[in-house]
């Protein structure tokens, strides 16, 4: 008599997963800092992040915050922005969040069908005599119409502050999309292509700027006898900024590594009847920071009946972006926030599913979600 041998569970899969070198690589950073008694209040390993992301990125000045949200809030203080800001519903809730916070209005405009960012047509409709900034999403990483959103602002003198928190490292037309807009905010969370654990950055043109921000992440102080605004506690610590500095050494690997699984994905994907996946858009250098499909009804299962089904498989992706924003509580009431106003929004938080996507993905795994997928 025989028996089927016992197979070992596979391993769960997530849509991300921080990259954690070994240890002893961070221990002399960790010695250092033990050693100098320095660990916040812009340190020489916070001093040292600033310059090398700046040079990384292509980007003038650049200040760092102990998480991205913070950045947001602290952008539109700098800018002392008023009133309705325009934004995306598709989004995390920090874009929005953030304006509440600051006690302004937000104003949710539909978003492009293809890009999944901010139509600028919509933006435009959307303007009322109290607007005073465009908060748009490069979502997934894709660049906004950064041409047309900045001529609209400039039309009507408006702010426009950049939530990037998808877009570290994205290039558009051979220049960083960063340096669009009045200033662009980052974030260095755990699930980011680069990350300092938690932590954040605002990114802005001018020295003058850029001395406002730090003054305003430090409570406002400007030495021990002058606090120059009311602002607030943002400043990142020596350990994050050590380990940016570990994962900036990596960042080119990992932003390669990431590109060869989305095109595998898009190699045995793009053919699915009922699955969409996106492509880069032309011009762009892409750092392939997230990987989403989307579910239409000829393919035979619901997007959540697939999400359940390859989570009952141990593949844990995630309807990034659902709920819109715009059905939250705090933000359904709003006349921007009605259904029907938000068509392409609506649908795209419908059937999107974002893929697992990170550096150490193996192959075999990445074949496996396809797997899934292709599984009627």
């Amino acid at each position: 008599m025989t028996t089927n041998p016992v197979l070992p569970p596979k391993a769960p899969i997530y849509v991300t997963q921080p990259f954690l070198p070994p240890l002893e690589e961070f221990m002399p950073s960790l010695r250092a800092i033990w050693d100098a008694k320095v660990l916040t209040n812009g340190g020489p390993f916070h001093q040292r992040l600033e310059s090398a992301l700046a040079e990384y990125l292509g980007v003038r000045h650049i200040a760092l915050f102990t998480n991205g949200t913070l950045g947001l809030l602290t952008a539109l203080q700098t800018l002392r922005v008023s009133g309705e800001v325009i934004t995306t519903p598709y989004s995390f809730a920090a874009t929005a969040h953030s304006l509440l916070w600051n006690g302004l209005k937000p104003v949710f405009a539909d978003i492009d069908p293809l890009t999944l960012n901010l139509d600028p047509d919509q933006i435009e409709a959307a303007i009322t005599p109290q607007t005073t900034a465009i908060m748009p999403v490069h979502c997934y990483g894709t660049p906004c119409d950064v041409d047309r959103i900045q001529r609209i602002a400039d039309t009507y003198g408006l702010r426009v502050i950049y939530d990037a928190a998808h877009a570290f490292g994205v290039k558009h037309q051979g220049d960083s999309v960063l340096n669009r807009g009045d200033l662009s905010v980052l974030s260095f969370h755990a699930t980011k292509v680069f990350t300092t654990v938690e932590g954040g950055a605002i990114v802005c043109p001018d020295a003058r700027t850029k001395q406002r921000i730090d003054y305003l992440k430090n409570f406002g102080i400007a030495d021990e006898v002058t606090v120059m605004a009311a602002g607030i506690n943002g400043k990142m610590n020596e350990i994050q900024a050590a380990f940016g500095l570990m994962q900036l050494e990596h960042v080119d690997r990992f932003i390669a590594r990431r590109g060869q699984i989305a095109a595998h994905y898009r190699r045995h994907l793009s053919g699915v009847k009922g699955i969409r996946v996106l492509d880069v858009p032309a011009h762009t250098v892409a750092n392939h920071s997230y990987f989403p499909i989307f579910v239409d009804e000829q393919y035979g299962l619901s997007r959540d009946a697939l999400y359940e089904r390859m989570r009952s498989r141990g593949v844990h992706a995630r309807r990034y972006f659902y709920p819109l924003l715009s059905e939250m509580p705090m933000y359904r009431g709003l006349p921007s926030a009605a259904r029907d106003r938000l068509p392409n929004a609506r649908l795209a938080a419908q059937q999107v599913l974002c893929l697992p996507i990170y550096p150490a993905l193996e192959d075999l795994d990445v074949q496996r979600v396809i797997d899934l997928i292709v599984e009627r």
